[in-house]
C-alpha cells in the first residue's frame, strides 16, 4: 500500500505535489518521490524518509514545471532500499517516462524472468520497474499510452493504481478490479489525480469522481480526457481500506470512510451487547468505531488512550520488533478514565496479535476492572498478496484458532468481531464488489495455491470515452 498523486497545472507543481503527499503521509512512511518535467527536462528528488524530511523548499524550487507525480512508499515487494524508492525514470527517442504505483502484483516474479531473457538488466527489486518496464517496450513501438497501458493491464496480475508522468502529460490508470484507490479532482489551473480524495482537500480542488476500474486517465495543459480500456465483470476494491488503511475523511468509491467505520461500530453493538462504563477507542482508526457504539449503546464515549501524535503508525512499521517497542511509545493510559471501569475497548483489527496485547495490558494496569474488546473486521486468517502487510497464515493470530482461544491469547475479558455480512452490509457494495481474500481466504485474482474468485476481464473495451476539459466546479461529462 502506497500513495501517488499526479498535477497538471499551469502555477506549477511541486509545492501542490508536496502538500498532497503530505497528506497521503498515512499510506507509506518508508521514503518519498517527486517527478516534475519543464522544457525538455525530468527533474526528479526522492529519498528515504518522510515527506517533511525528504522536501524542504530548495529542493521543490529544484523541480520546476507545470506536470509531475509524486509518490509515497509502505513497502510490500522489493527490500527497503533507496534503489527501490519511487518514482522510476525511464529515457529513451526523446521520451521521458517517469512511474509510481500503489499496490502488489502477483506476477512479479515470472515476468522479471521473462524480461532478463530478454536482456532486460533491472535496477531494483520492486514490481513497479516491471510495469515500467512493459510501458517503455510499448511505447518504442507505438508511442501510444493507450496501447501500453493496454499491454500492461493484459500482461499485469495483481493490484495496481499507477501515475505515469510522459513528457508533459501525467497519465493515471487502475486495475480493471479497482482493488486500489484512485480519485480525480480539479484546481484552479489544472487536475489532480491521487490515491484518496484527501490530497484533493488538501489543495482547496474539487472532486470530481473516482477512476473507474480498467480507465486511463489523461492529463495536459488543455485538460483531462479518458478511455476505458479494460472492463471486469466485477469490482474488487480493498475492504482494508474501509477498515483501516484510508484516511477516515477521505471518499473511497463514492463512500465517506468515516461513515462506514461510524455505521460498524453502530453494528458491533448490535452483534454482541455488553454492559460497560464506557467506551474506549484505540486511536486514531479505532475512534469513529467507537463513536458508532457509543451512539448505539448509550455507553458514553471517554478517551482511555492517548496517542502521541509525533508516531507513525505501527502497523505500517517494517520489522515486529519496531511494531512492540512502539507501542509504549505511540499510547498512554488516560488513568482516570480507566480505573474501576468496565471499559468497552474499540479497534478496526486483529493481526499479529501482538499490539492488542499490550493495550489490553496497559488498561488493566491502570485499573480497569473489565476490558471487552470490540473488533471493526472479522478474523484476519490469510495474508493480503495485493498490497497490505499481512504476513504469513501462522503469524496471524486468527488463523486456525476460534474466538476464545484469540481472547485468551490476548487477556480481554471478552472478545467480539463485527461478522463479514455486517461489514459488507456497513460499506454498502456489496461482498461481491470487494476484496475479501484477508478474511475468506478467497481471492479475486489468481494466487499460486490459494483459492480464487472467478473474474471475467474484457480487454476490448475502449467504447466510453469523455472529455472533461471543460469540467468547472462539479460541471461537465463525467
Amino acid at each position: 500500500m502506497c500513495g501517488i498523486v499526479g498535477i497538471v497545472d499551469a502555477g506549477g507543481v511541486s509545492f501542490p505535489l508536496y502538500y498532497a503527499l503530505y497528506a497521503l503521509q498515512h499510506r507509506g512512511q518508508e521514503s518519498a518521490g517527486i517527478s516534475t518535467f519543464e522544457g525538455t527536462t525530468l527533474h526528479t528528488h526522492k529519498a528515504q524518509g518522510l515527506v517533511a524530511e525528504v522536501f524542504n523548499s530548495q529542493t521543490l524550487q529544484d523541480l520546476p514545471g507545470n506536470a509531475g507525480i509524486g509518490h509515497v512508499r509502505y513497502p510490500t515487494t522489493g527490500s527497503k532500499v533507496s534503489e527501490n524508492v519511487q518514482p522510476f525514470n525511464f529515457r529513451y527517442r526523446g521520451l521521458n517516462l517517469s512511474i509510481a504505483h500503489n499496490g502488489n502484483l502477483v506476477n512479479t516474479a515470472e515476468l522479471r524472468e521473462e524480461y532478463e531473457r530478454r536482456g532486460q538488466i533491472f535496477c531494483t527489486t520492486t514490481d513497479t520497474e516491471i510495469m515500467g518496464n512493459i510501458i517503455a517496450d510499448a511505447l518504442r513501438t507505438s508511442k501510444s499510452m493507450e496501447d501500453a497501458v493496454l499491454l500492461c493491464m493484459r500482461r499485469l496480475r495483481g493490484s495496481y493504481a499507477t501515475v505515469a508522468l510522459l513528457n508533459d502529460t501525467v497519465y493515471a490508470f487502475r486495475d480493471p478490479l479497482g482493488i486500489k484507490p484512485l480519485c480525480i479532482g480539479k484546481l484552479d489551473n489544472g487536475y489532480i489525480v491521487a490515491s484518496e480524495s484527501v490530497a484533493i482537500d488538501a489543495l482547496d480542488g474539487t472532486f470530481v469522481r473516482d477512476v473507474r476500474p480498467g480507465e486511463l486517465v489523461r492529463i495536459d495543459e488543455s485538460g483531462l480526457t479518458s478511455i476505458q480500456i479494460a472492463t471486469a465483470n466485477r469490482k474488487a476494491y480493498c475492504i482494508f481500506e474501509y477498515i483501516y488503511f484510508a484516511r477516515a475523511d477521505s471518499v473511497i468509491d463514492g463512500t465517506l470512510v468515516y461513515d462506514v467505520r461510524r455505521r460498524i461500530g453502530q453494528k458491533l453493538y448490535d452483534t454482541c451487547p455488553i454492559e460497560g462504563d464506557t467506551v474506549c477507542p484505540v486511536p486514531d482508526s479505532g475512534i469513529a468505531y467507537a463513536a458508532g457504539y457509543a451512539k448505539q449503546s448509550g455507553i458514553p464515549f471517554l478517551e482511555g488512550l492517548m496517542k502521541n501524535r509525533y508516531m507513525g503508525r505501527t502497523f505500517i512499521m517494517p520489522t515486529q520488533q519496531q511494531r512492540e517497542r512502539a507501542v509504549r511509545i505511540k499510547l498512554n493510559t488516560v488513568r482516570g478514565n480507566l480505573k474501576d471501569k468496565r471499559v468497552v475497548l474499540i479497534d478496526d483489527s486483529i493481526v499479529r496479535g501482538t499490539t492488542s496485547r499490550r493495550i489490553v495490558n496497559m488498561i488493566r494496569d491502570a485499573g480497569a476492572e473489565e476490558v471487552h474488546l470490540r473488533v471493526g473486521s472479522p478474523p484476519i486468517i490469510a495474508p493480503c498478496y495485493l498490497g497490505v502487510d499481512m504476513p504469513t497464515r501462522t503469524e496471524l493470530i486468527a488463523s486456525g484458532k476460534e474466538v476464545e482461544a484469540v481472547r485468551k491469547s490476548i487477556g480481554a475479558t471478552s472478545l467480539t468481531y463485527i461478522p463479514l455480512e455486517d461489514l459488507v452490509e456497513a460499506i454498502g457494495c456489496g461482498e461481491r464488489n470487494l476484496c475479501t481474500g484477508c478474511l475468506t481466504g478467497c481471492y479475486p485474482v489468481e494466487i499460486n495455491n490459494e483459492k480464487n474468485c472467478h473474474c471475467i476481464v474484457d480487454y476490448g473495451a475502449g467504447t466510453h470515452q469523455s472529455d472533461l476539459s471543460t469540467f468547472r466546479a462539479g460541471k461537465g461529462r463525467t
